[in-house]
């Protein structure tokens, strides 16, 4: 969880910011809000959150999900154009040597556009959910792989930027995944989601509870 103490950290990619000077000293969890992704390497995570980075569960894909807020705190959600009625929160793979937060940034741009949001909070461990069988037999025939689910790391994010910012079509790379979305309660969120997910969900949503109170969006 970012530090009380720092501004949050802005992850838009559609602002060119100066480079940082050579003498400037960083503080490892207050990284400036100026600075680009690729200008700097990640700040080293608190302990309990890089314990958490150690492998997931065996048999697990390793798996990043996104909560995006609003100025409301409702949470983003789609509907999944292969399974009609299903909704979900942003979710994605974890390249090969790549860092949860990046994939989750590059997650959110690729499946919904967004590049206008700030990272609040993350969940400190991996959170795994099964395949049910026929899930499982159609996913590993598409990866070539054997996983019995995913193991996934959670961070939410506050949009920071327009809705017009917002396209399902992402930013190009992907083949689009869903059909419409909406702004959603997080009893909504759970009600929608598909049932393997939902217990998942419900630990997530608890985990973020503070930053998704109605009355909590003025105080942040």
């Amino acid at each position: 969880m970012v530090s009380s103490l720092c501004r949050p950290l802005l992850l838009s990619v559609s602002h060119v910011y100066p480079a940082l000077p050579k003498h400037h000293s960083l503080s490892p969890f207050c990284p400036p809000f100026f600075v680009r992704f690729s200008d700097l390497p990640l700040p080293r995570p608190p302990k309990l959150v890089a314990a958490s980075m150690d492998a997931p569960p065996e048999g697990y894909r390793r798996n990043v999900g996104i909560c995006l807020i609003n100025s409301s705190n409702k949470i983003f959600s789609a509907s999944r154009l292969d399974i009609p009625g299903a909704w979900q929160m942003p979710q994605g793979g974890v390249d090969p040597g790549e860092d949860p937060r990046i994939a989750a940034i590059r997650e959110l741009r690729e499946e919904t556009g967004v590049t206008s949001a700030e990272i609040l909070a993350e969940v400190p461990y991996w959170l795994t959910y099964d395949f049910p069988p026929e899930v499982r037999e159609k996913l590993n025939k598409q990866w070539g792989s054997d996983w019995k689910g995913q193991a996934q790391k959670w961070f939410l994010f506050r949009f920071t930027g327009k809705e017009e910012e917002i396209n399902l079509s992402g930013d190009g790379s992907e083949k689009p995944e869903f059909a419409e979305w909406s702004w959603m309660t997080p009893q909504q969120v759970i009600e929608l989601a598909v049932d393997f997910k939902k217990p998942v969900y419900e630990d997530v949503l608890k985990f973020f509870s503070s930053h998704l109170q109605p009355d909590s969006a003025a105080q942040v």
